[in-house]
C-alpha cells in the first residue's frame, strides 16, 4: 500500500500485481484488492500461483507457524524464492506494459530476516533484469524501487497515515483465524503492533490474542 502510495506520489502511473499463490493469510488478496481500489491504480491483476505444489513453508505447507516471537534464525515462514519469484512475475508484465520502473514493499529492518528482503538481493535482480529481457538487451534498463527498505514498522504506518491511508487497510497476518481475525501472535503480528505502537497511531485491526 505505502510503496504504491510513494510511486503514485512521485508521479508515476501504477499497475498493481498481487500473486494469490494460495498462502495460508489469503485475508491480503482482499486487502490487496481494496488498497487497489483505493489507490485508483490503471490496472490490477490477481495471478494465481499454488506454491502449495512445492510447499517448505508454513505459509504454504502443513506447518504450524510459530507464535513464540522472532528467533536468530530465518524461520519457517519463508517462502523459498518468493520475492524472486514474484518480481520475476511483475518484470514480465512490466515489459509487456513498456514499463520499466518496478516498485516491491520488502522491508530489511523490522522483518522476519529472509534473504530475499536484503538491499543486496534488490541490487542484483534489478542487474539481472536488464540481462534477461529483450527491452534490457536494447539498452531499456529496470529500476527496481524498495522505498519501505530502511523504514521500521513505525515510519511505515506514519508515511501510511500521511499519504491519506487508513493504515488497517494493510494485512500481515501469517495465521489467520476461522472466522478472519488476525491471530495477534505470529511474527508478522507482532512486528505490526509494535510498529503502530511505536508510531502512536491507532491498530485498528481485529487481533485474536
Amino acid at each position: 500500500m505505502v510503496s504504491a502510495g510513494l510511486a503514485r506520489e512521485a508521479g508515476y502511473r501504477v499497475c498493481a500485481l498481487t500473486i494469490d499463490y494460495n498462502q495460508r493469510h489469503r485475508c491480503e488478496i482482499d486487502a490487496a484488492r481494496a488498497i487497489a481500489e483505493k489507490l485508483g491504480v490503471e490496472r490490477h491483476i490477481v495471478l494465481p500461483l499454488d506454491l502449495r505444489q512445492f510447499g517448505g513453508s508454513a505459509l504454504t505447507d502443513d506447518i504450524a507457524v510459530p507464535k513464540e516471537g522472532l528467533g536468530a534464525d530465518i524461520p519457517v515462514t519463508y517462502v523459498p524464492a518468493r520475492n524472486l519469484v514474484f518480481l520475476s512475475l511483475t518484470l514480465a508484465w512490466a515489459e509487456v506494459l513498456g514499463a520499466r520502473d518496478i516498485f516491491i514493499g520488502v522491508n530489511a529492518l523490522d522483518y522476519s530476516g529472509y534473504p530475499d528482503c536484503r538491499p543486496e538481493f534488490i541490487a542484483g535482480f534489478a542487474g539481472l533484469a536488464t540481462l534477461a529481457t529483450k527491452a534490457g538487451s536494447e539498452g531499456q534498463a529496470f529500476a527496481i524501487h524498495a522505498p519501505l527498505q530502511f523504514l521500521g514498522k513505525a515510519d511505515i504506518a506514519r508515511e501510511a497515515q500521511r499519504l491519506g491511508f487508513d493504515p488497517a487497510m494493510s494485512w500481515s497476518c501469517y495465521d489467520p483465524e476461522p472466522d478472519g481475525r488476525a491471530c495477534g501472535r505470529c511474527d508478522s503480528c507482532r512486528l505490526r503492533r509494535a510498529g503502530f505502537a511505536e508510531a502512536g497511531i491507532e491498530d485498528a485491526t481485529d487481533y485474536a490474542a
